[in-house]
This record gives C-alpha cells, structure tokens and sequence, in this order.
C-alpha cells in the first residue's frame, strides 16, 4: 500500500529554482541536477539502472507517509505511532532518518516540506529532504553502477547505511540515494595480511565487516570469539560500524585503551566517483587510507567494508552514579559534586577509566547528574583506590539535611564481558525520531588540569554531555597520522551541549533555540579556542568548519580529495570540499 502513496507524495513535489535559458548550460555545469528538473534522467534511462543492479530500485519515503492521506491512510499508521522512536525500525528503512528533523527541508522563504507523524497539525506529507529513488546496493557491482549512473547524470548523491546521522549528512532533497544497509558481509580473520604487505606485516584475529553492519552485530560476532571491538556505543546498537562513524573518527567507551576507530583499521575498500575500486591500507594507496582514517563520511567515495583489529576480552568494572536535585539551576551541592568531578578526571584517565557524565533536568524540570564510567580489564580494588572516594563524597553530599542532593545510585559493579556490560547498561529498545541540534567541543588534558574549578563553572550552565572517550591510548598517536581532527590527541573531553524541540515547531522558534545553540557552543569553544570539534558530534553552524573539524589535516585531506572524488560527486555539509559549494550543496560557488 506504501507504494500506491507515492504519486500522491510527490505530486507537491519540489520547488523549482528557474534560470533564464541563456544560462541553462553554465548553470547544468555548475549546479548539480535535482528531481523535478529538466535535467532530471528519464523513466527509461532509470529502467537500464535497474537491470544492472541486483535490487528493484529504491522508491524512499518520509517514514510517517502510511498515516496519508489522513482521510485514508496509505498504510499501518497505528504501527508508525508505535515504533516513531524506535532506532532498529528507521535505520530499516531508506527513507528515515534517526533524527526526525533532518527529514525535513526549509525553504528560504521559511516555508516547509515535510511529513509529520502528528496528522493534526494539518500540514500536507511532502517529501522534504528524503531522497526521492535510488539503489539498495547488496554488492560493489551495484555501488558502481549506482555511482556511474548519478556521475552520468550530474545528480545529487547522498550516501547512507543507518541514518544514525546527527548532522543530516546522509539524505537531501531531491537528490540520488545508494543505501548500503543491507551490506551485511562479516569475516573474521584468524591472521589478516593487507594487500600489498609483506608477510611478515599480519594481524591476528581481525575482522572484517560491510558497510551495512551495525555495531550491536558485530559486538556480536567479535563475543563469538572472546573478542572486544572498539566501536560506537548507542541505544539499540544501530550507529553503523563500517561507515559514517569510523571515517570522521569513530569514539568509545573502549577508546582510551585501544585507541580511536581509526587508529585501529586496517584496511578499507571503496568505490570512487569514477566507480574505480580501491583497496587502502598502511602498503597499499596510503594517502587514501589517510583520509579515510577520520577524514569525513560521504566525502571521498563510498566504503563498503572495513577490517578492524579486535582485542582479548577481559572483565571490566562499571561505577554508576545517578543523582538528583531540588533546584532547577545547579545548587551548591551540585557545583560541589561537578567541581569534584572535573579536578579528578585527568587521574582517573590515567587510572584507566573511561565513560560519560551528564546534566539534564527530569520530568518536574529538577536538574540531576548522572555518570557511568567504565575500567577495561580492572580490579574491585583498583577502582576503589580511584573513583572510589568521588563515589563516597556523592553519597556524603546526599546525606546533608537539607535534600538539596539526592543520590540514587552510587556504586561498582564487575562485568564479565564486555557484551554484557554493553547489553546491561545501553538501552537497547533504542530511542530516535526527536527533533534537535547540537554541539560540541574537544577540551585538551591542560584546559581540564590547569583550572578545573573554570571549566566546571562553564560547563554547569549548559546541561551538557562529557564523554571521557580521550586520552589514554588516543593521546599516544601522532596528531598528523591520519586524518582525524589533531585535537584529539590533545583532548581528554568530548563536552556536548543540544537543543531539541517538537515536531510542528515554527521555523522562527526552532531558529532561536539554534542561536542559544550557538551560544552554547561560543561558550565551550572560549575554553579551548584552539583545539576543535568531532565532526560526527557537532554544530551545523561553525564558524570555520575545516579548520574545527580537521585542523591542519583540512589542506592534506582537500588535495587526497581531488584525486580520488576529481568531480566533486561527494559533498556532505562542512565536510571536505563543502566550501566550493553554496549551503545546499547543489551549485559551485567557488
């Protein structure tokens, strides 16, 4: 039934920019060419994508279109109210985002195309910026063909695996999709030799996975063999293991002991604009395994599998903290606790710890402050001697007469694997579908040690996320290795601030909420003016992003680029190259 709401989908279609005739072909030059368009290829030059594809061709649609017509729905509406914010059921599908509102598209004029969930706000399902066809690749044959056929075309081309996206990288209005979800191949590797090695140059128990896999299947697979990957840790284990999140860096709780997810590729397989195959790795075209080690996504091709290092499994320790406030601001119990926080947290890097900590208010708007760190191959004692003390100086804090602090939860736990720390405390019914922006900054070791008691007054204010995901072995790396920004060899935080707002929000509104945004983020980056920001966890609103998201790599990555992408097909907002183009990445501005 889906299907049969598509004429009606697109029937609204997609305002179209006119240009008097004499400019047709400068501006087909220049400008890449979008659905609805003269330009547009034809049904039958479609039909010749389709029969050399393995899959029928994608028809995307926004993920709430079965509740359209209202008058008659398309589809299973009732199921779409019960899974909107399910993670697994939007990356199933090519049209979803796991950011709601990226799946929408404002017009300069501030009207929007959109698709909402919530039928009563009378607004008309459009497509917004849902891609409108394209290929559900299985194979690099269909990659290929994909990639020729949209270079051919001069289309707009995103790229997508799971949607886990939180910049809306990976969908456009009126653009070409290739969709590697469904490339699913895992192999592991008893003894991996990259191509182009000598013999000597081997790897024990490696793995290799598709582009498609997500990280809760390739945990999975790697707890199968007694074996931890570092990897990308969220609710319903959807961020994609071979695909956005390694190639702008790639952070986990298991970084600070094994590095980032780049610093332990081996290798990587992609397809350029010009549909050639290469094969990168530290023997074997070099300056592209630079650039795809935390380069960006969706700037040099596309990758369709990654084989990573593994490491031994061995228990770990989780300290949990979970408190809550009677204030809505933080008070003076609270400023203590985050003070304390803060000052230790180059030792307990040191001690090997990793996690995150957070303020955010509750349901009644009371502020709280929670924590869940975590000690890779540690004892009882050896977290007792480390964070055991901040531990007993929260529940000292709860105990004062005043409530002005309650502590919930204050404790250790061992974990025997790390699957079972991953499955015990990562929701993994998964939560998506909301509508927001964020944030974020890399604050160096130095800013933290050298005035803890600043960084925690500048943090307090802001209701952020801190993820100790740095230091420790990501600080071991040579900043000019690879392509990730540098700032992370010096960093020790990974401090996010957001913004979120309900669907149906005037453009006017969401803008100001945006403009605290940046506030925000002016605020953390006064911190550490030097250092920079990770490109899969940032603002959409730099002021100068190449320089924030790749540092004095930008100019390396921008030559490597050219070679490999020499059309420019690949263009994602403030990655590589994103400066040669206006802000809808659809016409050369340079």
């Amino acid at each position: 039934m889906i299907f049969n709401f598509l004429p009606h989908i697109l029937l609204y279609g997609l305002t179209l920019l006119s240009a008097p005739t004499s400019n047709a072909a400068q501006l087909r030059s220049r400008c890449r060419c979008l659905f609805g368009e003269p330009c547009w290829p034809s049904a039958s030059e479609f039909a010749k994508l389709a029969k050399q594809v393995s899959q029928p061709l994608l028809h995307p649609l926004p993920p709430a279109s079965p509740c359209y017509p209202v008058s008659n729905p398309s589809g299973n509406c009732s199921e779409v109210h019960q899974l909107w914010t399910d993670a697994a059921w939007r990356a199933n599908q090519s049209g979803a985002m796991q950011g709601a509102n990226f799946e929408t598209f404002v017009f300069k004029n501030g009207a929007v195309s959109a698709c909402f969930m919530n039928t009563s706000l009378g607004v008309p399902c459009t497509q917004g910026s849902v891609p409108v066809i394209g290929v559900d690749a299985r194979t690099e044959a269909d990659v290929q063909a994909a990639v020729r056929f949209a270079a051919t075309h001069n289309l707009k081309l995103v790229v997508k695996s799971t949607g886990h996206d939180l910049s809306g990288r990976s969908t456009a209005r009126g653009s070409f999709i290739v969709w590697t979800h469904n490339m699913k191949e895992i192999t592991y590797h008893d003894t991996f030799t990259p191509e182009g090695a000598p013999e000597w140059d081997s790897y024990d128990h490696a793995i290799t996975l598709g582009s498609g896999v997500q990280w809760q299947e390739a945990f999975e697979a790697v707890n199968a063999k007694k074996r931890v990957l570092v990897g990308g840790i969220s609710p319903g284990g959807t961020v994609g293991a071979a695909s956005g999140w390694v190639l702008g860096g790639g952070h986990s709780v298991l970084s600070p002991t094994f590095g980032l997810g780049v610093d332990n590729v081996l290798q990587f397989t992609m397809i350029s604009s010009e549909g050639e195959r290469y094969i990168a790795n530290s023997h074997h075209n070099q300056d592209l395994f630079f650039a795809l080690r935390g380069g960006g996504g969706g700037t040099y091709g596309i990758v369709t599998s990654v084989t990573y290092r593994t490491h031994p499994d061995r228990p770990l320790i989780a300290a949990v903290l979970s408190t809550s406030t009677n204030s809505s601001t933080p008070n003076s119990a609270l400023q203590a606790l985050f003070t304390d926080l803060i000052r230790i947290t180059p030792n307990l890097s040191d001690a090997g710890w990793s996690g995150s900590f957070s303020l955010a208010p509750d349901d009644t708007g009371s502020l709280g402050f929670s924590a869940l760190y975590t000690l890779y191959n540690g004892t009882i004692d050896q977290a007792n001697n480390s964070i055991g003390p901040f531990l007993a100086s929260a529940l000292a804090l709860g105990e004062n007469e005043d409530s002005s602090l309650t502590v919930q939860t204050a404790l250790l736990t061992p974990v025997d694997t790390f699957l079972d720390w991953y499955t015990t405390f990562v929701s993994q019914g998964g939560t998506a579908g909301d509508n927001g922006a964020l944030g974020s900054w890399l604050l160096p070791r130095d800013v933290v040690q050298q005035d803890p008691e600043r960084v925690a007054k500048t943090l307090l204010p802001l209701a952020t996320l801190h993820r100790m995901v740095a230091g420790g072995a990501v600080g071991k790396v040579h900043p000019r290795a690879m392509g990730v920004n540098p700032a992370w060899r010096k960093a020790l935080l990974h401090t996010i601030t957001a913004t979120g707002w309900p669907e149906g929000t005037p453009v006017n509104v969401i803008d100001e909420l945006i403009d605290g945004l940046k506030q925000g983020v002016a605020t953390l980056r006064a911190l550490a003016p030097d250092s920079g920001a990770y490109f899969n966890e940032a603002s959409l609103f730099e002021p100068h992003p190449q320089r924030t998201f790749f540092g004095e790599n930008r100019h390396a990555l921008k030559s490597i680029k050219r070679k490999f992408d020499p059309i420019d097909l690949f263009v994602v907002p403030e990655g590589i190259g994103s400066d040669d183009w206006d802000s809808e990445l659809v016409c050369r501005v340079n």
